[in-house]
């Protein structure tokens, strides 16, 4: 059985999307959460259709009744654990694993280049991997995928910093994880950044 996880956070204005604010101003930056959630969805929707997987909405900020009236009654939605980013990754991938999952992938909704095509291939490699990774221009990573449960890949960690990805990647070395990496991508976390999400919306309406 398999799980894909969509972490992502309630487009509420002046606390989403903080760092594009300068640019975008406080509502311009909650539309664009509010945009890449729902392209992401979108990419969800396209892989539900050729495989088999359940999908649940992490969310941070509102409520489930608000995350129902945005993005529609049929998701399941919970709530994102408390603490930083690796604790809330690592509750959400040890409910999966209690539940009989036995390949969990978890992405975020920054980078618009994440299709449905790579979030199959991520699934594929978790067949004969412990681990998958889609490796952030940034050195951070848009996706993380387990085949097992290991919550040491998300101790120790410098959360939005350049080295997650290095640090993550010598944790599970040392634990002799079988590791497979996805394409680099660029995620939008900055002003500067804006032009990816510009140029992938044009490339899907294409």
């Amino acid at each position: 059985m398999e799980r894909l996880l969509i972490f992502t956070r309630y487009p509420e204005a002046g606390k989403t999307k903080t760092r594009l604010i300068p640019a975008l101003g406080a509502e311009g930056a909650a539309q664009l959460q509010r945009k890449m959630t729902e392209h992401t969805l979108k990419q969800a929707q396209k892989l539900l259709k050729i495989r088999s997987l359940s999908l649940e909405i992490y969310f941070s900020g509102g409520d489930e009744t608000l995350m129902q009236s945005w993005l529609g009654p049929e998701w399941v939605y919970v709530p994102q654990a408390t603490g930083d980013l690796g604790e809330r990754i690592q509750t959400a991938f040890k409910q999966g694993f209690a539940e009989g999952m036995e390949r969990i992938v978890i992405v975020g909704v920054d980078c618009p280049d994440l299709n449905c095509d790579r979030l199959s291939e991520a699934f594929e490699t978790l067949q004969n991997n412990d681990l998958v990774l889609g490796e952030a221009e940034d050195g951070g990573y848009y996706l993380v995928g387990l085949s097992r449960y290991l919550p040491q890949l998300f101790q120790d960690i410098n959360w939005g910093t350049s080295q997650v990805l290095q640090q993550t990647l010598k944790i599970a070395e040392s634990l002799g994880c079988a590791i497979a990496k996805l394409p680099i991508l660029g995620d939008i976390d900055y002003p500067e950044d804006l032009p990816i999400w510009e140029k992938a919306i044009m490339s899907y309406e294409l």
